[in-house]
């Protein structure tokens, strides 16, 4: 085996970061690409030293004509080096790339949980890391949605979805794959302009690197490692002061007994106006997941904040579902 300093790069981040622990099962998904081509690669070179037991998943969301073929070239690859190989096929084609992302980590989940596998393993680089954080940006967001590409996260009981290659630009992909002939299927989709991410790909990225930074990719994928361990922080630090402000359960019946809340929320404003803006906000965000369907807007998070200094007796029009929030002294109810 030749072992490159791509090797000794994911070796070291794995044993860094605890992405992973010896002798366990892990369940790759591999479209065929570059990314997850050198991905399993690294995988299986460095399993001596790890002890794992490797799997290779392969979801066809028959967006292409040649998508049956693209499934059988990464079997027959699954079949040449030794490792079991899992297929879901769309029953019909996914039409857009947020519900193809939900459905394929459905997939995942099922075949891991199938099949005992504890970790998930998918091929995203710092490229996608940063056309993430591009793209997040250029709709609004705030440090969440620029850090949404997380090294690891649980996807579903058990079961945790790992991105090893964070720190790898889609070009180093590309070249160890050159270097060990590794067969790339080649994705038609990924050129097609229609989609907002081929775009920030084919014509923006490739704008700043020649007009602003040429390792703007590298450079955008720090931003979203410093942003990921700031908003850990700020996400513990607003958990905490939610459930200061919510005061004790016990005291939630007695202290308004015109609630019609079974189990109502309520929060003290004396306790969130000493607290920073940005803290205030994320506790009403974590506040609204609890009653909204969908995620939180900007307005969203902003009406109910500002309940924190409104008059008494101020309320908000109604959130989605109905709920509404209104002031009664030091508390803000959600009825």
């Amino acid at each position: 085996m030749v072992w490159t300093p791509l090797h000794a790069k994911i070796h070291r981040t794995m044993r860094s970061r605890h992405l992973f622990e010896r002798n366990q099962r892990l369940l790759v998904a591999v479209s065929g690409g570059q990314d997850s081509l050198c991905l399993i690669k690294l995988l299986l070179d460095l399993q001596f030293k790890w002890g794992w037991h490797l799997g290779i998943a392969h979801c066809d969301h028959r967006w292409r004509s040649d998508s049956q073929a693209n499934a059988n070239h990464v079997e027959n690859l699954a079949k040449t080096w030794g490792i079991s190989f899992y297929l879901e096929t769309a029953i019909a084609p996914v039409n857009s790339e947020a519900a193809a992302r939900d459905w394929r980590y459905q997939a995942l989940s099922a075949i891991a949980q199938a099949n005992n596998y504890q970790y998930i393993v998918t091929g995203h680089t710092a490229s996608d890391r940063a056309e993430t954080l591009l793209y997040n940006l250029i709709r609004g967001t705030g440090a969440d949605g620029l850090q949404a590409l997380t090294w690891q996260r649980p996807l579903t009981t058990g079961i945790m979805l790992i991105r090893p290659l964070l720190e790898i630009t889609r070009t180093q992909t590309e070249q160890f794959c050159q270097e060990f002939k590794l067969p790339i299927w080649e994705d038609s989709t990924n050129q097609d302009l229609q989609y907002a991410r081929n775009r920030i790909r084919q014509e923006l990225l490739p704008y700043l690197r020649a007009n602003f930074n040429p390792q703007v990719e590298s450079a955008l994928a720090q931003t979203a490692e410093l942003l990921q361990a700031e908003v850990e922080y700020l996400e513990k630090a607003a958990q905490e002061l939610r459930e200061e402000a919510m005061g004790d359960e016990e005291d939630i019946t007695s202290s308004s007994s015109s609630s019609p809340f079974v189990f109502p929320l309520r929060l003290n404003r004396r306790v969130l106006h000493k607290a920073p803006l940005a803290l205030q906000r994320r506790v009403m965000r974590q506040v609204l997941q609890q009653i909204l369907t969908d995620a939180a807007s900007f307005e969203h998070i902003e009406k109910l904040t500002a309940l924190i200094i409104a008059p008494n007796r101020s309320q908000t029009d109604p959130f989605p579902g109905g709920a509404i929030a209104q002031v009664e002294g030091d508390w803000i109810w959600l009825k």
